[in-house]
């Protein structure tokens, strides 16, 4: 068998630690970026909000909710990675800010449930262990 007789291979396939769809590190720097803005995001509506209930003063207007619940879309679509929970969860948070844009006012008990469902939720994240993958 004479070298030109072997099946010529692309230049892919020649270098071996080279692979085409190997595209994972920019998505990965979205994915944090994506984390990094939606947390802020959600931690200055939320600060608004803590205040507002801790010194009995009424929200300016919609702003800080509209922030909260767009961080919330924002940090949910690069940190959720089960399809089904990311989508619902940014198309309740859209809803959300969308509605409290339309009624244009945020009483007490709206900030109490933003409030004590956010205190849930980092309860969650800080007692959940992340499973370890297979080996």
């Amino acid at each position: 068998m004479a070298p030109t007789d072997l099946p010529t291979k692309s230049p892919s396939e020649r270098s071996p630690g080279h692979e085409p769809e190997d595209d994972g590190g920019s998505d990965k720097q979205l994915s944090v970026a994506g984390m990094m803005i939606g947390t802020s995001l959600m931690f200055l509506g939320f600060l608004q909000v803590f205040l507002s209930i801790s010194g009995g003063f009424e929200l300016g207007g919609v702003v800080a909710l509209l922030l909260y619940f767009g961080g919330l879309a924002i940090w949910a679509n690069s940190v959720i990675e089960n399809l089904a929970l990311r989508y619902t969860v940014v198309g309740i948070a859209i809803a959300l800010a969308l509605g409290f844009y339309h009624y244009g006012e945020v009483l007490f008990w709206h900030k109490q449930v933003i409030f004590w469902g956010t205190v849930i939720v980092i309860m969650y994240f800080m007692f959940n262990e992340p499973k370890k993958p297979a080996e």
